[in-house]
């Protein structure tokens, strides 16, 4: 069974998905970061795949993709990096990365070699349903990946029902249309947003990101879905703190 789909039989609320940029704050730290927030009780890991142009991504993300680029990370070295990654880590992976680098590999072989490497799913925020459907699903499935899509305040029930329909192991809840980035709370148009997508008795549950930053804000996710994604507030922890187990010990000191 793909690990992502255990996870969310196994645990119903409280997940606990963490991202990180590969290849920041130093370049060989991407195994260091799986292996840390593993053992700290993270529940699900997304590894960032550093671009020059992350559109949906805020000014953290953003630096982390020039540095990590800058320290000369690419999928050829990401993979090379996640080799033998089943021999440290369990929990679930998945690849977060815009659509543009993985046609300049090469699809097909993207996905063949992030399942060698026991990836279990990709998320292309840039993906059009559409184009998903009718290119790619078929490829991801093969490879026993799962492709997991975001929705916004701003999708229709429609689009979502179609998402739910085809999609499988979740779906990324984006609290606001905006770029990532940390919240302090969330506001009354975002609560009612998770309770209307609460009330499509959708089949795939739910994780909700963007904005997730400290306590108050990770209740209400969990609250309100499966689970809470992080992303900024660690990125920036990884940027700050001295070493890489500081920052994971930090980011949950922040949200328990």
């Amino acid at each position: 069974m793909n690990r992502i789909d255990q996870l969310f039989q196994q645990k119903k609320q409280g997940i606990l998905s963490v991202f990180f940029t590969a290849g920041y704050p130093k370049l060989n730290d991407t195994v260091t970061i799986i292996e840390s927030l593993e053992k700290n009780g993270v529940d699900l890991i997304e590894i960032g795949i550093p671009f020059s142009d992350p559109m949906a991504d805020g000014p953290v993300i953003q630096a982390s993709n020039t540095t990590a680029l800058n320290n000369g990370i690419s999928l050829k070295v990401l993979f090379r990096q996640l080799e033998g990654i089943r021999e440290k880590a369990s929990i679930p992976l998945i690849l977060m990365g815009y659509l543009n680098p993985m046609m300049q590999y090469g699809f097909e072989k993207f996905c063949e070699q992030a399942a060698a490497c026991g990836i279990d799913g990709m998320i292309i925020p840039d993906l059009p349903f559409a184009e998903y459907m009718d290119l790619y699903k078929a490829t991801a499935e093969k490879n026993g990946l799962r492709v997991i899509m975001l929705i916004t305040p701003e999708t229709s029930d429609e689009r979502i029902r179609l998402i739910d329909e085809h999609t499988s192991g979740f779906i990324y809840m984006v609290s606001s249309a905006s770029v990532t980035g940390a919240k302090s709370a969330f506001g009354e148009k975002n609560l009612a947003y998770f309770r209307r997508v609460n009330t499509m008795n959708l089949k795939n549950p739910r994780l909700i990101g963007f904005g997730i930053s400290n306590k108050t804000t990770f209740d209400a996710a969990c609250k309100e879905a499966s689970g809470a994604i992080i992303g900024s507030r660690f990125v920036s922890l990884l940027g700050s703190e001295p070493t890489v187990d500081e920052a994971v010990k930090h980011l949950l000191n922040d949200i328990r």
